[in-house]
């Protein structure tokens, strides 16, 4: 039998379900419409949060990636909270990467509010690379998996702002990704929820949403744009790629 082509342009790792949809859903929809396939890992369920639970969690990531239009999404389970950098998780972000392997990967900011955010992002980038050495072993269906490297790791700007490096225009795409963050009905604001409040559930953290994404459209002179920064410094092949 013929194994499914999971070979990905674009992969997002997320440390929750919703967290790249807060922060990079329009750059995956944009190159969704460039043609290139996309897909998610979230490496938590969520399963900490005050709002919600995880079948639930599991209902609305499904809502959010049929809004966007992926290819491929999963949950490594990791336990939400503890997050951290050990063997055992570099192993299974690997076994993930060798799977997808994509040219380019988007994963958490470096700092953030949530300490899962940044330990998520040392996991990522240590295991993009750890991916590439051929006597690291990792099986799917009980077959060696190749080694693979990204070409580029790329991480999202989430709660704090960070000065990007690079910007992706998602005007068109604005609409659509407040439908993928909204799509998580129990985590954000309801004013007919009875679940206690949060705060990423008040109106002041969804009406910072919106004024985040100018920001950083202004920096572009768009109108709604995402930011990333880089540990390596981006190339063009032309100086008028920038204009």
């Amino acid at each position: 039998m013929d194994m499914p082509d999971y070979k990905l342009e674009v992969l997002a790792f997320g440390a929750h379900p919703d967290d790249v949809e807060l922060s990079c859903s329009g750059t995956l929809m944009h190159h969704i419409a460039l043609g290139h396939k996309v897909g998610i890992v979230d490496l938590t369920e969520g399963e900490l949060g005050t709002r919600g639970n995880v079948p639930l969690r599991y209902q609305e990531s499904a809502a959010a990636s049929a809004i966007m239009g992926i290819s491929y999404r999963e949950n490594l389970r990791l336990p939400d909270g503890f997050i951290n950098n050990s063997r055992e998780f570099q192993l299974k972000v690997i076994y993930a990467i060798r799977k997808y392997q994509p040219e380019v990967i988007l994963t958490n900011a470096l700092e953030d509010r949530h300490p899962d955010h940044g330990n998520a992002c040392l996991l990522v980038q240590e295991a993009c690379f750890l991916a590439g050495l051929r006597k690291i072993e990792t099986l799917d269906l009980d077959l060696p998996q190749d080694p693979w490297r990204p070409k580029a790791v790329f991480n999202y700007i989430q709660d704090r702002f960070i000065k990007p490096d690079l910007i992706v225009d998602i005007t068109p795409y604005w609409e659509r990704k407040v439908k993928s963050i909204m799509a998580y009905q129990s985590q954000f604001y309801n004013p007919n929820s009875n679940e206690p409040g949060t705060y990423i559930s008040s109106k002041l953290f969804n009406d910072n949403i919106t004024s985040r994404h100018q920001e950083l459209g202004r920096l572009a002179g768009v109108q709604f744009a995402e930011g990333f920064t880089s540990k390596i410094i981006p190339k063009v092949k032309s100086l008028l790629d920038i204009i």
